[in-house]
């Protein structure tokens, strides 16, 4: 189990730093009258939330493959996930995130904007800051939907792969009793992974228009992913413990 609590701390670190860059900011702007932010403001909250949403997804997919190891090659499973190979991991998660958040924001950085310009959000994220743009955003759109997607679609495809190689495993168990043990040790997991990837893929991989009722679809599912799933993060995985 030492893995998967460390991943999980990790995980809660990520979500903490991923809730605060944006939460705050929202509740003093239902407190107060005034919903404005400077533009530096704007870019580091920008940054920092790239940075921990999408170490989040890096993260969901290091543990996918730490639950399959742990199913399909549990006698060699404290060999192969040794202490040195998760720190390594988490290592390259943070070195990914980082490099993919300071591209998006250095593209956003050339962009110029109008004065007294609305973000349709609540927070500064890219597909509404490239909407109140005064400059072209092709480049910026190309690279949000091949990186962006890359980011969003490989971590999710390797997650499907390490679940159906746990399901074959599962399969495999004689008893039923066994298949259940089996089964419950990555269950918190992929429900944590159905209500993040869901609202994620329909953010920022689905296709929306400009009017009202898609406006507020997009902030819907925005909260979904800051907000709901970083706060039932603890207590799906309370539940199990």
């Amino acid at each position: 189990h030492s893995p998967m609590y460390f991943f999980l701390a990790i995980l809660s670190c990520a979500d903490i730093l991923f809730t605060s860059t944006t939460v705050p900011k929202a509740l003093v702007n239902i407190q107060s009258k005034s919903r404005s932010i400077s533009y530096a403001g704007c870019l580091a909250q920008l940054y920092f939330f790239l940075t921990f949403g999408d170490m989040d997804i890096f993260l969901l997919a290091t543990m996918a493959y730490d639950r399959s190891i742990a199913i399909c090659h549990s006698l060699h499973y404290m060999m192969i996930m040794n202490r040195q190979r998760c720190i390594l991991l988490v290592t390259v998660c943070w070195t990914l995130t980082s490099l993919v958040a300071m591209t998006h924001t250095f593209l956003i950085f050339r962009l110029s904007f109008c004065s007294k310009k609305v973000v349709p959000d609540f927070f500064c994220d890219l597909g509404p800051l490239m909407k109140v743009s005064c400059s072209d955003t092709q480049v910026n759109q190309l690279v949000l939907f091949f990186l962006g997607g890359a980011v969003i679609l490989m971590p999710f495809m390797l997650i499907l792969v390490s679940y159906i190689h746990i399901f074959l495993a599962i399969l495999r168990v004689p008893s039923a009793k066994g298949r259940y043990k089996a089964f419950s040790t990555c269950g918190s997991h992929l429900v944590v992974v159905a209500l993040f990837f869901g609202t994620v893929i329909r953010a920022y991989l689905c296709p929306s228009s400009s009017s009202c009722n898609s406006v507020q679809e997009d902030t819907a599912a925005a909260v979904m992913y800051t907000v709901v799933t970083p706060l039932l993060n603890p207590v799906i995985y309370s539940f199990r413990n």
